[in-house]
């Protein structure tokens, strides 16, 4: 299973002769972030804000997709929605493997959802805070998931990412299995090893 960071907090997916995106953003959104053009079997979208929903962007195959994706109910905040509504955590099954896109996740995880989210082999996480779970929330979340794979996600870095979020090495300080990767791409099997993988923005 290959896991590909498109910037932000757009992952694609490729499984099983597959490809699935999670929130593509529109164009000019996400500042230091260039235009997406995408082709892929199914999009899925955590909310409906400009960052996460240009469904429009991503040209669909039309084949259909038969990877397993489940939906869990979540919140934008720690209000319960109230500041900023609600949000979809997607869980993508193949291969023998789970990964789970957390979209714009704003809270820590109670029994009842991390029950419903289940074993995990990567969790995609945001970390930058402000609109999203902090970097002290997103390391407390990483580890009530117990997932040997943690991509941080919608953060800050460089001239990337809003001015008002928290930067990368927030919330990689807080790690102490932190691997660096140059591409944006990470090979996702049984036998990958835990580490808090940062993949590299290609544009």
């Amino acid at each position: 299973m290959k896991l590909i960071w498109r910037g932000h907090s757009c992952f694609q997916i490729e499984a099983e002769g597959y490809s699935v995106v999670f929130d593509p953003y529109e164009d000019g959104k996400v500042p230091g972030c260039g235009p997406l053009r995408l082709r892929a079997d199914a999009v899925y979208c955590s909310h409906e804000h400009g960052d996460h929903n240009a469904r429009g962007l991503v040209t669909l195959t039309g084949r259909g997709c038969p990877l397993s994706v489940e939906a869990v109910p979540s919140y934008h905040d720690d209000k319960r929605g109230l500041l900023r509504g609600k949000n979809t955590i997607h869980i993508l099954s193949a291969e023998g493997l789970r990964v789970a896109h957390m979209g714009d996740l704003g809270h820590k995880l109670n029994a009842r959802t991390l029950e419903a989210i289940g074993p995990l082999d990567a969790v995609l996480l945001p970390v930058g805070g402000h609109f999203t779970v902090d970097a002290a929330t997103a390391n407390a979340v990483a580890r009530s998931l117990g997932a040997r794979v943690v991509v941080p996600m919608h953060y800050r870095l460089g001239n990337m990412g809003f001015d008002v979020i928290g930067t990368l090495d927030q919330f990689t300080a807080l790690r102490d299995d932190v691997r660096y990767y140059d591409t944006n791409t990470l090979e996702l099997g049984p036998d990958t090893p835990a580490q808090t993988a940062v993949l590299a923005y290609e544009e």
